[in-house]
């Protein structure tokens, strides 16, 4: 069984975050998703969800690709590894190259977890609805 992990905010769920999720699945037998708190997506992202915790945690749960979402209150990737077991971790290849993947790549890899880049949907994200929010007459 090969047990598959990906991690993220999920707010204001979009097509781009399931197009994640359901191409992670494909490609493992359990997916588990870390969502991130809203403590910690202030700390990398400096500014909080739109949509609190307890309700992004809910969403995700409720998709059907998704065995487990779990609460994701840090970012180390070796240490997330320590305490799930995963087999292959997944991200979106808008994070290929980036410095502190490359860290995570080279300490994963050394345990025998695999790292695969999936493709993110580049015409969708949370910052781009939240423009268009505000760009709105509403």
């Amino acid at each position: 069984m090969i047990m598959g992990y990906t991690t993220g905010v999920f707010d204001l769920f979009h097509i781009g975050h399931l197009n994640i999720l359901r191409s992670a699945k494909a490609l493992c037998d359990r997916l588990i998703v870390g969502v991130s708190t809203d403590e910690l997506a202030f700390q990398y992202k400096k500014k909080y969800p739109v949509i609190p915790f307890e309700e992004r945690i809910e969403i995700v749960r409720s998709v059907g690709c998704v065995d487990s979402a779990i609460r994701r209150e840090i970012r180390d990737k070796h240490e997330e590894w320590k305490r799930l077991g995963f087999d292959v971790i997944f991200v979106g290849n808008d994070w290929y190259g980036n410095k502190e993947w490359k860290k995570w790549e080279a300490k994963l890899m050394t345990i025998g977890v695999r790292i695969i880049y999936l493709p993110h949907t580049p015409s969708q994200s949370t910052t781009k609805i939240i423009e268009g929010i505000r760009g709105s007459k509403l």
